[in-house]
């Protein structure tokens, strides 16, 4: 899975790891883009601008599988994360264990969101991407970057500690 949010060098690497991994297919995820974060094409998801990248980074287009996340101002990942099992049961994909690509900062959330929604007994591993200007640098000399660390790893305690008011038996079953 790749969240297509990161945008599209964060897109092309994940097509990558998708050549270099030896996977079956890649689910491009997301809601609807603020254009300030790479897409250019307004009215599309991060899902599908993520989807139409990866067909122009080379990936075959019945490898890649769309699953557009539900438009809301919080939760997103986990959104992304419904979708994606939505669509996945509805295409009954059933594999024991899942990759997700995404933004480092934020890949620790993304694991524990995507596990709690796919549930026990499927493996949620995690790809974490950052761009080469976030490696150039250690994180406590940018303003941004300790942002970033600050903001994702309240978010991480949120999610573990009280679970968003979500739980991982029936969150498909109970959710709108």
């Amino acid at each position: 899975m790749v969240e297509g949010w990161i945008g599209t060098n964060g897109v092309r690497a994940a097509a990558a790891e998708f050549r270099r991994g030896g996977y079956r297919y890649v689910v491009a995820t997301g809601s609807q883009p603020n254009h300030d974060k790479g897409w250019q094409e307004p009215g599309w998801s991060y899902a599908q601008g993520a989807a139409n990248e990866l067909a122009r980074s080379g990936i075959p287009t019945e490898e890649i599988i769309l699953a557009p996340a539900r438009n809301t101002e919080r939760e997103r990942t986990y959104e992304s994360a419904i979708a994606v099992a939505r669509k996945l049961q509805s295409l009954s994909i059933n594999s024991k264990s899942v990759n997700v690509f995404t933004w480092g900062p934020h890949a620790r959330r993304s694991r524990l969101v995507f596990a709690k929604v796919e549930g026990p007994g499927k493996e949620v591993g995690i790809v974490s991407w950052t761009p080469s200007s976030y490696q150039a640098l250690p994180w406590w000399y940018s303003s941004d970057r300790t942002k970033d660390l600050l903001t994702e790893t309240a978010g991480y305690l949120f999610e573990a500690l009280l679970n968003s008011g979500r739980g991982s038996n029936g969150v498909l079953a109970n959710h709108p």
